[in-house]
This record gives C-alpha cells, sequence and structure tokens, in this order.
C-alpha cells in the first residue's frame, strides 16, 4: 500500500525530534549542545554572569552553596576525610579532652564518696581524681587504684567504657580510611607559557607526580573558558583545546603538556591583553590509574590569565649526570622558566 507523505510525515522525516525545519534552528540547537557539553556543569546561570574563576589552583570549586538547613549541609565523615593531618590529630586531642573532661565533672558532683582510693584525696584534688579515674576508664586502661561507689558512679564507668570502645572503632576506621583513599597528588607548575613551537607557539604547562606510587594511562584534557559578546550581552564561552598529546601510558617522570596555537586553536591571535580582558581561564583535568590502590584517581587546577607567561619556556628539568645509569629529574626546578623569544609571526 503506497502511503501518501503528509505534513506530519515530512516533519517525522526532515526531523526526528519532531521540531519542524532543520535547516533554521539545526545548527543553533546543535552549537548550544556542544555548550552544554563544555561548560563542565557550571550551568547557563555562570556563563551569562560570568562572574569570576571557576576553579581554584587546587582544584576546589570556587562556589558557595547556601541556603541549606545545617544538619543537611553536614558531613563530619567527608570533612575528617579531607582535613589535614595535623588538624585531625588536633581535632582528635581537643575531643579526648573534651569527654574526658565531661565524664570527670559528672564524677566529680556524684559526690566526695563516689570514687574510692587507697590514699584519701585531699578536697582541691577531687575533680583531679575523677579526671584521671575518666581518662582510665575511657582508655580501658583501669590500673585498679581507684574504684566507683555506689549505682550512679558504676553507671558513668560503664557508659564512658562503651564510649570509650565505640570512639576508639571510630578513630581507627577514620584513621584507615584516609591511609586507603586514594588520591593523585600532581604538581602543577605555578604559571603557564606561551612558547616558541615548531615554528608556531604553543600553550604549556607542567606536571610531576609527588607520590612514589605509579599511574598509568594518564589522560589530560584542557579548556578555555573566556567572556565574549553574544547576542548584546556578555557570555562564558568554552573551547576544548586540542593538545600534542592528551594522554600517556605512563607518567614517571614529568609531562609538559602543549596545546599547539595553529591558525585553528581558539587562542590564535589572542594575547595576554585580550585574554586578560576577557577574563580568560584554563581549565585542566588529569585522570588516570594508581597501581598502588589499583582504583582511579583524578585532580584538576586551573590557570588565569594573571598566570600566564608571554614568551618564555620551561626549563630542563632532567640531571644531566653521565656517571648514573638512571633517569633523574629536579622537580625543583618544575616552576622554572626562561625567555623565549616568539616567531615573528605571533
Amino acid at each position: 500500500m503506497l502511503i501518501q507523505p503528509t505534513r506530519s510525515n515530512r516533519m517525522a522525516v526532515g526531523n526526528p525530534a519532531g521540531t519542524g525545519d532543520n535547516s533554521a534552528t539545526g545548527p543553533a540547537r546543535n552549537e548550544t549542545r556542544r555548550e552544554e557539553m563544555r561548560d563542565l556543569g557550571f550551568g547557563t546561570v555562570v556563563s551569562e554572569e560570568s562572574r569570576g574563576r571557576l576553579l581554584n589552583r587546587d582544584g576546589s570549586f570556587n562556589v558557595v552553596r547556601e541556603g541549606l538547613p545545617f544538619w543537611a549541609s553536614l558531613s563530619l565523615y567527608r570533612a575528617l576525610l579531607r582535613m589535614s593531618w595535623p588538624r585531625l590529630l588536633a581535632l582528635a586531642a581537643l575531643a579526648y579532652f573534651a569527654v574526658n573532661v565531661l565524664f570527670a565533672v559528672a564524677f566529680f558532683l556524684c559526690g566526695p564518696g563516689a570514687l574510692r582510693a587507697p590514699v584519701p584525696v585531699p578536697v582541691d584534688g577531687a575533680f583531679l581524681q575523677a579526671f584521671f579515674f575518666s581518662v582510665e576508664t575511657f582508655a580501658t586502661i583501669g590500673y585498679g587504684n581507684i574504684v566507683p561507689i555506689g549505682v550512679v558512679p558504676n553507671l558513668l564507668m560503664t557508659l564512658e567504657a562503651f564510649a570509650g570502645l565505640v570512639g576508639v572503632a571510630l578513630a581507627t576506621g577514620i584513621i584507615f580510611a584516609r591511609f586507603a583513599r586514594p588520591s593523585a597528588r600532581i604538581l602543577f607548575s605555578r604559571r603557564a607559557v606561551v612558547a616558541p613551537y615548531r615554528g608556531i607557539t604553543a600553550f604549556e604547562f607542567r606536571i610531576v607526580n609527588q607520590l612514589s606510587s605509579q599511574i598509568v594511562e594518564l589522560e589530560c584534557k584542557v579548556l578555555l573558558t573566556r567572556v565574549e559578546m553574544s547576542e548584546g550581552r556578555l557570555t562564558r564561552r568554552y573551547y576544548d583545546l586540542p593538545l600534542e598529546r592528551q594522554r600517556v601510558s605512563l607518567f614517571p617522570l614529568s609531562w609538559t603538556i602543549v596545546h599547539p596555537i595553529d591558525p585553528a586553536s581558539p587562542l590564535h591571535g589572542a594575547t595576554l591583553a585580550s585574554l586578560a580582558q576577557a577574563r580568560a581561564e584554563f581549565l585542566v583535568l588529569l585522570t588516570g590509574f594508581d597501581e598502588t590502590f589499583s582504583q582511579t584517581v583524578h585532580t584538576r587546577s586551573s590557570y588565569q590569565a594573571d598566570e600566564l607567561v608571554w614568551g618564555a619556556r620551561f626549563s630542563d628539568v632532567f640531571n644531566r649526570d653521565g656517571s648514573r645509569d638512571v633517569l633523574s629529574i629536579d622537580v625543583g626546578r618544575l616552576h622554572t622558566i626562561e625567555p623565549a623569544p616568539l616567531p615573528a609571526a605571533t
């Protein structure tokens, strides 16, 4: 049976989405979709308002979330995993002291006969006696030189012993999770450079692994975001920067990441002043596989125009000593740059 092509059929054939004429809206829609894929999830509000830096140098997002209830936004476990070791140890010591003071006050309020010791304790030392008994109970030391007398003191002793067991278990779990948590400690060069590269120029920065663990299949993605005038208003646009090499199978040394600035590059014709005026930011995302933990690790950072040096290149980081049979690099020279005249054509 022959089916006559109706208007609805023509729409379905010409535009599977059923949205009408592709020639009028298709290119715009495709461009919008490409923008959505490149904006990394910051959304249209950030693109339209274009307020400031998106990624901090340490990889954290430059975003503050407000309006959530305190308990809804509180994540003690994540905070304990992310905070530095000195802060964690200081917090643990403070919590340990506070818990023992709390139970010492409770024992002290039970009266002078609540705790019995072989040697009578002066009145001014009763609180210290209660405090050190609390320490012995909480840590399950149990010297036996002080014993609780009465129902209430023994109930407090039982409660504190339980709290001590739970506290040690939680602290052990947090410490184990911190040691077992994989992380990519990649050191980024403090500055990126625009350097001469095979007769043209290139945007470059350098990274090195700070840990002794090996990262394999390391992949890098770099995006340029800058503010442009679009439809009469300032809008943040995103551009993928093709790299000379996007992935390295092995990462034992340093890696200089290079984006050639050819005529097809979004940076072609740009200057340091124009990038600063457009509030340009280079977003860097790294993904690799950590052999020690057998897990994928991620890290990220960014560079702004004021962290970009025009007409420079990175100094050599290799220790060139012919008497050594191993490759050696000086990580301390990772950030060292030197002047490099750019080709006259650029």
